[in-house]
């Protein structure tokens, strides 16, 4: 723990200094998101600077990455001040769980993360004139009357239920966002992100894909809420993270909100039934009751993706979940 403080601290200093390498701050970077687009920044010949508190994130997701000269980790709070001496071009926020399990835990820390964090990244941008990522939700539209869901639908959101910290935080969140932009003109990318899978996600977590797959693999039954006919789009990690990488390359005044996801629509009972299949499973299913404002349905427009991204994702459900279900194996 130490010696990541001392770099993420030297890392600060540093900054000060003229670079040709763009810098970038991935906020949760330690997370199953956040992660991945370390990674992808570092190929891109990023410097990155991983700010996560570990609450939810992980060291083994950037262990790979320890002794790479051009990444630091500081284990730090977003909703705590910001060091002061930061020099950053881009901003990646992904700091704030993102099931309900774990965001239901501390459901205050949950709404601290999304509004006083979102305030000192904000603040940050400002300073530094960076570009800055928000990863905004689908939960934004709450359990929606209009499907599939467009960027334009204010949404169906219950203000004061067990999954408003995190639905009503994340719409806060956007708040925030377009104020800084229109007060203060600030450079803002807000992308609310569908369901996302693949490697790194938490067998702990709670999210839909892990916990079939984890019950699959050790054929025990498989936990479906509801009925399982309740609809989730599904988009592998990779095509999101791409999508993000060409918002933040938009010109300024492409600010979103952009929905970002897989437009293929699969019911839960779906799902459990690929999942078993790939695994050569013998669980089966059981139902429970569904949870408050559990929404049924989930599909994101993406017309706007298309349009200003050029991006649409390319990879199959099938294979997304043959290569998480082999993660999860190892």
């Amino acid at each position: 723990m130490k010696k990541y403080l001392v770099f993420g601290l030297f890392f600060c200093t540093c900054l000060s200094y003229a670079s040709p390498i763009k810098k970038a701050l991935v906020a949760g970077g330690a997370g199953f998101l956040g992660s991945h687009m370390c990674d992808y920044l570092l190929n891109e010949n990023y410097e990155i600077l991983c700010i996560d508190n570990l609450l939810t994130g992980s060291f083994s997701n950037i262990a790979h990455l320890e002794n790479h000269p051009h990444f630091t980790f500081l284990n730090h709070d977003i909703i705590n001040p910001l060091p002061q001496d930061l020099l950053i071009d881009e901003i990646y926020n992904f700091a704030c769980p993102a099931s309900p399990p774990l965001y239901q835990k501390d459901p205050i820390h949950t709404f601290k993360t999304n509004i006083h964090g979102c305030l000192n990244l904000l603040e940050l941008a400002q300073k530094c004139n960076a570009t800055i990522f928000q990863s905004s939700t689908s939960e934004v539209y709450g359990d929606p009357l209009e499907h599939p869901q467009k960027e334009t639908y204010w949404g169906h959101v219950n203000s004061i239920g067990i999954r408003s910290c995190y639905d009503e935080g994340k719409r806060g969140a956007e708040t925030l966002f377009f104020d800084f932009y229109r007060k203060y003109h600030t450079k803002i990318k807000v992308g609310r992100i569908f369901n996302t899978y693949g490697p790194r996600m938490s067998q702990e977590d709670g999210r839909v894909v892990s916990n079939f797959i984890v019950q699959a693999l050790h054929n025990l039954p498989i936990t479906v809420y509801g009925k399982g006919t309740q609809t989730r789009s599904f988009c592998f990690v990779s095509d999101l993270i791409e999508a993000i990488y060409a918002f933040m390359h938009t010109k300024d005044e492409t600010t979103g909100p952009i929905n970002l996801g897989n437009p293929s629509e699969y019911t839960i009972e779906n799902l459990a039934s690929i999942i078993i299949e790939q695994t050569k499973s013998t669980s089966p299913l059981i139902f429970h009751p569904l949870p408050q404002d559990d929404p049924q349905k989930r599909q994101p427009d993406i017309s706007l993706a298309k349009q200003l991204l050029n991006w649409t994702p390319t990879v199959p459900l099938e294979k997304g979940l043959q290569e998480t279900i082999n993660y999860f194996k190892n």
